[in-house]
């Protein structure tokens, strides 16, 4: 990330926007929870409470690139209080259809990230 690139809001701060645009990303009865990377001021950590009986709950580490673009990681999926295999079809749907939904609040946000 270059100088110019650089994320110019604090980590607090930017946790507090994600709490306040993901869930208007989101379905309405899914539940989302931010906080922050500790090892990394970059980044966040993304949890995910899909809707319905399923039970699955997914995990991202979202990183800023440069104060515009996000690569979001995808670093758990639990269903009730089993790991499971984020490979098979449900899963991946679920996982793709997350991720451009947190793609789609980095850009809501960029109005506070590209300041």
């Amino acid at each position: 990330m270059s100088k110019a690139d650089k994320l110019t809001i604090n980590q607090a701060e930017l946790v507090n926007e994600w709490m306040t645009v993901l869930p208007t990303t989101l379905q309405p009865t899914d539940q989302a929870r931010v906080w922050a990377d500790e090892a990394d001021p970059q980044a966040l950590r993304v949890h995910i409470m899909a809707a319905g009986h399923t039970g699955y709950t997914i995990d991202f580490k979202v990183t800023y690139v440069d104060d515009r673009e996000v690569k979001v990681e995808l670093t758990d999926v639990q269903q009730g209080t089993t790991h499971i295999d984020e490979t098979s079809g449900i899963v991946q749907t679920l996982v793709d259809d997350y991720i451009r939904h947190i793609h789609e609040c980095a850009q809501a946000l960029q109005r506070v990230t590209h300041a």
